[in-house]
């Protein structure tokens, strides 16, 4: 067993919510919640609340891949994630400095690309030519990509609304850019939220029963965020989202919620006692 005072490591590279239920504060709770240390690399600034989002401020891309070159070279980092990267130079930055380290090393660390394109608002988060951008270079990159239904929809050009379509479009995605997909099911509103996983040519698919009348957001972060705290930690691909898909499932069942005059505001718990952490 490692020393604890030594845990795993694990990168966010993504964007600041001052609700602090999504982005990189979703995503260190999450390692946390993990027994992972976590590191950030802030991408933007996001003004917002669960079901709005009203302003978003870029960071300078050279700042983003410092802090990457950074915590690259300073920590032993397991696994990192990439969040919301808001424009074309911040992704070609992100590349850029992920592709030098691993032509410095012998072994890639796994990536989880969680390509955030619309925020659970409706809010459109990321600019055309940075999702053209991801499609070129970061997919490629990438472990494990994560859409969820409407976001596999708009990188595939088409509506995805049943769990058919769902397997359709990992495996369409998985064979386009040469890496695993896995598209989150929870929006498909059945008893149970499947995501379906296509990787190494075959289909796996991961339930949890699905949690009516909660209306948050950093649900795809802290799925990503967990997939990748598992992976820094030891487990394997599939291992680590069955232990994600749990923690999101309890997060959202075991949700906050905050009375303000006559409306109420949710928030994930990502606070829940951990059984199955990764051993270290």
């Amino acid at each position: 067993m490692r020393n604890q005072s030594a845990p795993p490591v694990a990168l966010t590279i993504a964007g600041s919510d001052n609700s602090a239920g999504a982005g990189l504060q979703a995503d260190l709770k999450t390692f946390g919640a993990f027994g992972v240390y976590g590191l950030t690399a802030v991408t933007c600034i996001v003004a917002e609340v669960p079901g709005r989002v009203t302003a978003i401020q870029a960071v300078d891309p050279k700042i983003v891949a410092e802090q990457i070159r950074l915590s690259l070279g300073a920590f032993p980092v397991g696994a990192m994630k990439t969040g919301l990267l808001h424009s074309r130079r911040i992704v070609e930055a992100v590349c850029d400095a992920v592709e030098v380290h691993f032509s410095k090393t012998t072994r890639r660390l796994p990536l989880v690309v969680d390509p955030v394109m619309i925020a659970t608002s409706g809010d459109p988060l990321l600019k055309p030519d940075a999702i053209a951008a991801c499609k070129r270079r970061l997919f490629p990159l990438a472990t494990l990509v994560t859409p969820n239904l409407d976001e596999a929809g708009a990188l595939l050009g088409r509506r995805i609304s049943t769990l058919a379509e769902a397997r359709d479009a990992a495996r369409g995605l998985g064979e386009k850019f040469g890496t695993a997909f896995l598209v989150k099911g929870g929006h498909l509103r059945g008893r149970t939220a499947t995501d379906v996983l296509f990787a190494d040519g075959k289909f796996s698919e991961f339930s949890e029963p699905f949690k009516k009348g909660v209306a948050t957001h950093g649900t795809g972060c802290t799925c990503s965020a967990a997939i990748t705290a598992g992976l820094a930690g030891g487990l394997d691909l599939r291992s680590a989202i069955v232990a994600a898909k749990r923690f999101v499932t309890g997060a959202i069942g075991n949700h906050f919620r905050w009375k303000m005059g006559g409306t109420s505001v949710a928030a994930l718990n990502h606070f829940q006692p951990r059984r199955d952490r990764p051993r270290h």
